[in-house]
């Protein structure tokens, strides 16, 4: 993934934040202070001697109360060594980080939209835009090069890159791009035509030092331009072709003599590079050439050639080749950099829109970046409304797959009669109403990873297909009888005990242990307390934005509040009260309902430890309490309409206590 692509999500939530820069573009709130430019250094080396510092910062909106260990996202997003930008999807730019204003000089309110478009050379300009909207029309990534301007008037070379982000629908709901400084690669390569330039001229001007030897008489003639590369003048014997040799160094003579004689022989062309030894000591790098001139037998009788001074070129040659490795070295140095800066964020804040800096939190993370990048199956368990679809797409995304499709199913929103449909695909024709082949989720997920979620609900057949495909990699479509290949990782989740699942009999040991191979266990909200208030900013921010609400603090006492629930829905039931709350609250203050929470918290509480001269009593009002729930969702535990969230309770809770309680479940489907 690109850095543009990576700051997605970070620069999304940092766009809401433009509207609070002072006139200079700088944040004013957050108390950081940024590197200065100098116009005397380039723009990268200034980058790797200053990358700035990740810092801890106040929840960034004023509601009156600081957290340690909340990441200041804004602070970082300006701060990372590249410049970065933010577009609508009809390209009208949205939002520029920090160093991006420090080195145009430019404000945030002076940029947004078409502003930024004084920064950029009027020759370059039309090119430029119309890169841009072409991607804009084709919907893909693009990259331009172009003069881009400097706070103090200088322009500099620049690779401009940018990308789209897709909504779920597929729709592009942003673009991302980051600018370059692509000044020193531009002068190397200008150094390099003008040396090849010279080269050229070079040759042009010493092809009239030619030669001739003719071949009966050993007579050699050298053009009057020739005499000084050789070292010669007027008065000399120098018709001889022993004193032409006699010339060379001594280490070059013998194998110029041999190619020479060989060439004689042959009647082929001659050609040699070798050093002319001058009466001063001076040595000159010469090339030479030359073709044999035949009578009408066919034997040679002179050799005419040219002779060329390449000493210059080979100077310049070796201070190019230097210069190259240098740009390979700076080239290598920016790739490298980058690298690191894509894992910094990621391991930061892109866990997708996994938030938070518990412990607990951070254990997760941690199992998530080691088994990410294996293609080994991997098994999340956790209450309902943890975020495992969301640890999912964050193991795909770090895995050699994330170029590849991501396939989620939720099991347990699948009819039982079309399981093995939707899973595997059918034939034309292999049931009513099958007019067509369709390809089931595996095929569609060939290359990449599929998310079974709920996987508890599969039904037996289903599961002993399942198996097939975890053993043998290979699965017949409904109707078919040709077995169809595939290449897919596994990644299976479920809010129910699937250990009490196999003592009952419901879920094969065999799946379970082969979709077990490496399991991460979300931990709930309850265990994740210090969490709480991030989470609380980071939906506030995001409702907010949606609906078009600034919020200027957040209540004291709904903090308290969030403190102290112990959240039984987790954060999806926390998303929910955030997104409710920001519907009714004004735009000064966001605040919650304390009714929605209290009544919330009012939920059945079945005993774990019942008192021991209570157990026979406890046990028969526990038991009523489980049969009339299960009667009411006819034998189901999990789901919307399951026991459990008539109870509310964990499913993994639930089933427990019925495998305790010893209640056949099967009773009440029949019923």
């Amino acid at each position: 993934m690109s850095v543009g692509a990576a700051l997605a999500p970070v620069l999304s939530l940092n766009s809401a934040f433009a509207s609070e820069s002072d006139s200079s573009g700088r944040e004013a709130s957050s108390g950081a202070k940024f590197v200065q430019m100098d116009p005397n250094v380039s723009f990268d080396k200034q980058i790797a001697n200053n990358v700035a510092p990740v810092v801890l910062l106040r929840a960034s909106l004023r509601h009156g109360f600081e957290e340690p260990g909340v990441q200041d996202i804004r602070l970082v997003v300006d701060t990372i060594p590249t410049l970065a930008w933010s577009a609508g999807p009809d390209g009208s730019a949205d939002f520029f980080n920090q160093r991006w204003l420090d080195y145009t000089g430019l404000s945030a309110k002076q940029a947004l939209g078409s502003g930024w478009e004084v920064a950029i050379h009027p020759d370059d300009l039309p090119r430029i835009l119309e890169t841009f909207r072409e991607a804009l029309n084709s919907v893909k990534p693009f990259e331009v090069e172009g003069r881009f301007r400097r706070f103090d008037g200088e322009f500099r070379w620049f690779l401009f890159r940018g990308g789209p982000l897709r909504d779920r629908s597929g729709k592009v709901a942003k673009w991302y791009g980051t600018n370059t400084d692509l000044e020193e690669r531009k002068r190397a390569e200008d150094a390099l035509r003008s040396s090849e330039a010279s080269l050229l001229e070079a040759q042009r001007l010493t092809r009239s030092c030619s030669w001739k030897h003719e071949i009966l008489s050993g007579k050699v003639t050298i053009s009057p331009e020739g005499l000084p590369m050789y070292g010669i003048v007027p008065e000399d014997d120098a018709s001889t072709a022993d004193f032409y040799f006699r010339r060379m160094h001594p280490e070059d003579r013998p194998g110029v003599e041999q190619a020479y004689a060989e060439a004689l022989l042959r009647k082929t062309d001659f050609e040699a590079d070798f050093r002319i030894v001058h009466p001063d000591g001076t040595i000159k790098n010469t090339r030479s050439i030359g073709h044999p001139i035949l009578d009408e037998r066919g034997d040679v009788v002179e050799f005419v050639g040219a002779s060329i001074d390449v000493t210059e070129h080979h100077r310049e040659r070796a201070e190019l080749e230097k210069a190259l490795e240098e740009i390979k070295r700076l080239r290598d140095q920016l790739h490298n950099e980058n690298v690191v800066l894509r894992e910094q964020i990621d391991q930061a804040f892109m866990f997708e829109e996994i938030v938070g800096t518990s412990s607990a939190l951070q254990g997760v993370l941690s199992r998530l970046m080691k088994v990410a990048p294996t293609d080994s199956s991997v098994f999340v368990s956790g209450e309902t409304g943890t975020g495992k679809e969301l640890v999912a797409r964050a193991i795909h995304k770090r895995s050699r797959r994330s170029q590849r499709a991501f396939v989620s199913v939720n099991c347990a929103a699948l009819a039982p009669s079309l399981i093995s449909s939707e899973l595997f695909g059918h034939e034309k024709g292999a049931f009513t109403g099958a007019m067509q082949r369709r390809l089931g989720r595996f095929e569609l997920a060939n290359g990449g990873t599929i998310f079974l979620d709920e996987i508890a609900e599969l039904p037996l057949d289903t599961q002993v297909a399942l198996l097939r495909v975890l053993q043998e990699r290979e699965f017949e479509r409904v109707g078919g009888t040709q077995p169809v290949k595939i290449d897919v990782r596994v990644i299976a989740a479920t809010n129910r005990d699937l250990e009490a699942a196999v003592a009952d009999g419901t879920f094969r040991p065999d799946l379970y242990y082969r979709l077990n191979v490496f399991p991460i266990q979300v931990p709930p909200l309850r265990e994740r307390q210090d969490d709480v208030l991030i989470l609380l900013e980071y939906f506030v921010h995001r409702f907010a934005q949606k609906m078009g609400k600034q919020f200027g603090k957040i209540d004291k006492r709904t903090v308290e509040l969030f403190r102290s629930y112990p959240w039984p829905g987790n954060i999806r039931e926390l998303q929910n009260v955030v997104e409710r709350s920001v519907i009714v609250s004004s735009d000064e203050v966001f605040c919650v309902d304390a009714a929605w929470l209290s009544r919330d918290s009012r939920r059945v509480s079945l005993p774990q430890h019942p008192e021991p001269a209570d157990a026979d009593e406890d046990a028969s009002r526990e038991r009523q309490i489980v049969e009339d729930a299960l009667a009411r969702s006819r034998g189901r535990v999990s789901g919307p309409s399951g026991a459990a969230a008539r109870l509310r309770v964990p499913p993994s809770t639930l089933e427990h206590r019925i495998k305790k309680l010893r209640i056949r479940k099967s009773h009440f489907k029949l019923s």
